[in-house]
C-alpha cells in the first residue's frame, strides 16, 4: 500500500515520500478569529485531521507533527473588536475557545502544535529582513512590500495570467508601489491597532501583512522546507502563491512544501453562502441541532477536491446511515476490531473518503446478513467508524430528537396513548384522532395492531 496524494503545484497525484519517515511534517491554515467559524471553514479542518490521522496510523503518532496556525492579528479583527466595543485581545481570546470548542464537537484532534500569529512576530521580521536584504523587497513609506517581479516563476500555484492574478489579488493600487503585483509584507498601525517595532529600519511602528505570517510560523515549527501545506482552495491565489514566494526568497530554496493540498469549496442549498441570502450557517448553530459525528459524517461522504453542497436532507441521510452503524454495533461493547484493509487503502489514495465509507456500509450489510450482534463485522465496523472518529454515541434517532426538540415526556405519552385506547374502546373517534394529532404533534408515530399501540419518534 502507497500513500498518494493529490498535488495542486504538479496537478497530479504522487506518491508520498516524506522528507524524513521519522518526522512527516504538516502546515495547514487556520482561523483568523474575529467571529464563529461557519460550515465551510469546518471542511479543512476535518478533512486535514482524517489526514493527520492517517499519517500517524502510517508512520506512528510520535512521528508526525501537524500545525494549524491561528491569525489574530488582521483588519477584520480590529474592526469587529471596535464594533463590539472591546479588546482586540478580548474579542480573540473569546473567538479561539468557541472555535477550538466547536472543532472538538466535530471529533477533530488538537494539531501538534496551534501558533498565534501575534507570537512570532521577531520571526516575521527577520524573513522580512532578509527579502530586504536580498532584493526580494523594499521600503516605501513606512511599508514593506515584496517585489513579484524578482521572482522569476511567481505564479507556479496558481497558473494564473497576469491579468487574472492581479484581478484576483484585489491588490490595493498605491503610488508607492513599484508594481502592480507587489503585495505587502508590513504596514504602519493606525492608532488603536496592535502595534510592534518595525523591521527593515522603519522608525514608525507597525504590524505584519497576512501573508508573511504563515511563512513564519511554518518556519518555525516545520523548517525551511516540509512535507505537506493544505487549506482551502479559495487559498491558492494569493495566499499560498505569496506564501511559496515569501519563502523561497527568503531561503534561497526551491520549495516551502513538497505537496501542496486543498480541499473544494461549500455551498449550501445550492447557493455561495452568504449572509444576504440567509444561508450563512456556522458550525455553532449546526451543532445546536445535530451532533457533531453527523456534521462530519456528512463531510467525509464527499471527496474532499469536490465542490460539496450543503442541505438539509443530506444532514438528515448522513444522521439516517449513521444510525444504522449504531445498531449493529451497540453490542459489541470493548471487543476488539480490526481495520479492513480496504479502508484504509481507500484513505491512502487521496483520502477518498467516500470509497472507505462504503466499506463501511460493506460491514453493516455483513451484519444485517449474519445476525449475530457480536460478530467480527460489528466489531470491525465499530473500529472502522472510530479510526474516522464517527462518534455512534449519540446518533440514535431518539437523541438527535430530544437534541432538537427537548426530552421525551414518555409518562405523559404513555397517559395519552391509553386515553386514546380507551376512546377507541367507547367508539369515540373523534377523541381518538384528537390524541391521536397531539401525539404527532409532539413527533410520536403511533403503530396499531391486533396487540395493542406501540409507539416511536418520527424519522
Amino acid at each position: 500500500m502507497q500513500l498518494k496524494l493529490y498535488d495542486t503545484l504538479t496537478r497530479e497525484k504522487r506518491v508520498f515520500e516524506p522528507i524524513d519517515p521519522k518526522r512527516v511534517r504538516m502546515y495547514v491554515c487556520g482561523p483568523t478569529v474575529y467571529d464563529f467559524a461557519h460550515i465551510g471553514n469546518a471542511r479543512p479542518v476535518i478533512v486535514f485531521d482524517v489526514l493527520f490521522r492517517l499519517l500517524r496510523h502510517l508512520y506512528g503518532e510520535q512521528h508526525v507533527t501537524y500545525v494549524r496556525n491561528i491569525t489574530d492579528v488582521d483588519d477584520k479583527i480590529n474592526a469587529r473588536a471596535a464594533e463590539r466595543g472591546i479588546s482586540i485581545r478580548e474579542l480573540t481570546e473569546d473567538t479561539y475557545k468557541n472555535f477550538k470548542d466547536d472543532v472538538a464537537a466535530l471529533g477533530c484532534l488538537e494539531p501538534t502544535v496551534e501558533p498565534r500569529a501575534t507570537e512570532h512576530i521577531e520571526e516575521m521580521k527577520t524573513l522580512i529582513d532578509r527579502l530586504v536584504a536580498s532584493g526580494h523587497a523594499y521600503v516605501a513609506e513606512d511599508h514593506v512590500l515584496f517585489s513579484v517581479p524578482s521572482m522569476q516563476d511567481y505564479g507556479r500555484l496558481s497558473k494564473r495570467p497576469l491579468d487574472d492574478m492581479i484581478a484576483g489579488a484585489r491588490v490595493e493600487v498605491a503610488p508607492y508601489k513599484k508594481d502592480a503585483m507587489d503585495f505587502v509584507l508590513w504596514k504602519p498601525s493606525k492608532p488603536g491597532e496592535p502595534s510592534w517595532p518595525s523591521p527593515a529600519g522603519i522608525a514608525a511602528e507597525g504590524r505584519p501583512g497576512w501573508h508573511i505570517e504563515c511563512s513564519a510560523m511554518s518556519w518555525k515549527h516545520l523548517g525551511e522546507t516540509f512535507d505537506i501545506h493544505g487549506g482551502g482552495i479559495d487559498l491558492v491565489f494569493p495566499h499560498h502563491e505569496n506564501e511559496i514566494a515569501q519563502s523561497r526568497c527568503a531561503f534561497h530554496t526551491g520549495t516551502m512544501a513538497n505537496y501542496w493540498m486543498h480541499n473544494g469549496f461549500l455551498q449550501v442549498e445550492g447557493e455561495k453562502m452568504s449572509k444576504s441570502l440567509g444561508n450563512f450557517v456556522t458550525i455553532r448553530e449546526s451543532l445546536e441541532r445535530w451532533p457533531g459525528t453527523v456534521l462530519r459524517f456528512q463531510m467525509l461522504k464527499t471527496h474532499y477536491r469536490q465542490p460539496i453542497d450543503w442541505t438539509r436532507k443530506s444532514t438528515e441521510t448522513a444522521a439516517l446511515e449513521l444510525g444504522v452503524f449504531e445498531n449493529f454495533t451497540q453490542f459489541v461493547g470493548d471487543r476488539p476490531g480490526e481495520l479492513p484493509n480496504e479502508l484504509i487503502d481507500a484513505l491512502a489514495d487521496d483520502l477518498n473518503t467516500p470509497l472507505a465509507i462504503s466499506v463501511l456500509h460493506k460491514l453493516a450489510e455483513e451484519c444485517r446478513k449474519s445476525g449475530d450482534p457480536w460478530s467480527k463485522a460489528a466489531c470491525d465496523l465499530k473500529a472502522s467508524c472510530k479510526f474516522l472518529e464517527l462518534d455512534l454515541s449519540n446518533v440514535s434517532h431518539r437523541k438527535i430528537y430530544e437534541r432538537q426538540h427537548g426530552k421525551i415526556d414518555e409518562d405523559k405519552i404513555k397517559r395519552l396513548v391509553d386515553a386514546r385506547a380507551v376512546a377507541r374502546t367507547k367508539r369515540d373517534w373523534k377523541e381518538s384522532d384528537r390524541i391521536r394529532d397531539e401525539l404527532a404533534a409532539m413527533g410520536v408515530v403511533l403503530k396499531d395492531s391486533k396487540d395493542g399501540t406501540t409507539w416511536e419518534i418520527a424519522r
